[in-house]
């Protein structure tokens, strides 16, 4: 019963056939790599989660997992209900031992995506994108290979990640798109200037990552937590100094805020996030059943129009966060 109620909340994804939930399964944790205490048995459970949350929607990536581990677990977790789920992965980056190598020539995206496929266990995806930009290949090679990816039915749907509004435009004129993929939170808001006014003037989906800052504004980081030396947060300023005293003194504010409203600091976040203008879905990632469960609890509700303006003076008052860009 909550499926079909969450299904009437469900959005375009741009001019394809299919609808998705405003939050969706960002499936980069399940895959090891950065996050740690990622389990196979919470993997499988979490992607699973998903069909009793009203989620219809995981975003994966050929490079999530060196060996592929994040699609695998999407295709022995869905089994033979692949067909209730909107699936979308991404092309042209892959390992090369520890390091990525950023490749998206045609050979290369088709490749990928036969490999994808066969990790998923399906025929198809509804939704392929292409990664990151590759220097070292023109815009529109890589994007007529994804258009003969979509005339071959292996996607239904072509996306393109990471890419400015220049690159999109070339991308667009020879493979239409449905969905434009980029970071995007309370405090890095960038893509609210050109991005999403580009995006929705041409009816293409906006799907964005790191709503909740790499789990800093989820609420649950203490002002004196101290990171592992093994987690890969600390890299970033947003974790440091000046930096992370700001985002404190900021979460503080939210934390205030979700109080008032009956939700968690993660809800109250993912909520003002799916619901800016303009925004399609946000993927959030979950590594354990209970964070999907907690941020699906974003949906089918509203912040009132003064907890919206309490949150954006919070917003203004903290100022944007320093600019980190790291492609997922």
């Amino acid at each position: 019963m909550k499926l079909v109620q969450m299904q009437s909340d469900f959005r375009a994804l741009g001019h394809s056939s299919f609808k998705i939930s405003p939050v969706a399964l960002g499936c980069w944790p399940i895959a090891g790599v950065t996050t740690l205490g990622t389990t196979e048995a919470d993997g499988l459970a979490t992607i699973r989660a998903c069909f009793d949350l009203g989620i219809n929607h995981l975003d994966t990536a050929y490079v999530y997992g060196p060996r592929g581990e994040s699609e695998t677990l999407i295709g022995r977790a869905l089994g033979n209900r692949r067909d209730e789920m909107v699936v979308a992965t991404k092309g042209g980056i892959y390992f090369e031992g520890k390091d990525y190598v950023n490749d998206a020539r045609p050979e290369t995206l088709r490749r990928e995506c036969d490999e994808s496929l066969r990790r998923l266990n399906t025929d198809r995806v509804e939704l392929f994108y292409l990664h990151a930009e590759d220097p070292r290949t023109p815009i529109a090679e890589s994007a007529g290979a994804l258009w003969e990816l979509q005339l071959a039915g292996k996607t239904r749907a072509v996306g393109a990640s990471n890419l400015a509004v220049a690159q999109l435009e070339e991308f667009h004129a020879v493979c239409p798109l449905s969905a434009v993929q980029l970071p995007y939170n309370m405090l890095q808001r960038d893509i609210e200037h050109a991005i999403v006014p580009w995006c929705h003037s041409r009816g293409i989906a906006v799907t964005v990552y790191w709503a909740l800052m790499k789990g800093l504004l989820a609420g649950r980081l203490s002002r004196d937590t101290q990171l592992d030396e093994r987690d890969n947060r600390r890299k970033y300023p947003m974790y440091h100094g000046a930096e992370w005293q700001k985002n404190q003194d900021f979460v503080d504010q939210l934390r205030a805020a979700a109080d008032l409203t009956g939700h968690t600091v993660a809800q109250l976040v993912i909520n003002w996030t799916i619901h800016q203008p303009g925004i399609t879905s946000a993927l959030c990632g979950a590594k354990r059943p209970d964070q999907i469960r907690e941020t699906s609890g974003a949906m089918s509700w509203e912040l009132t129009p003064e907890q919206r303006l309490r949150i954006e003076q919070a917003i203004a008052a903290r100022g944007p966060a320093e600019a980190t860009r790291v492609i997922r």
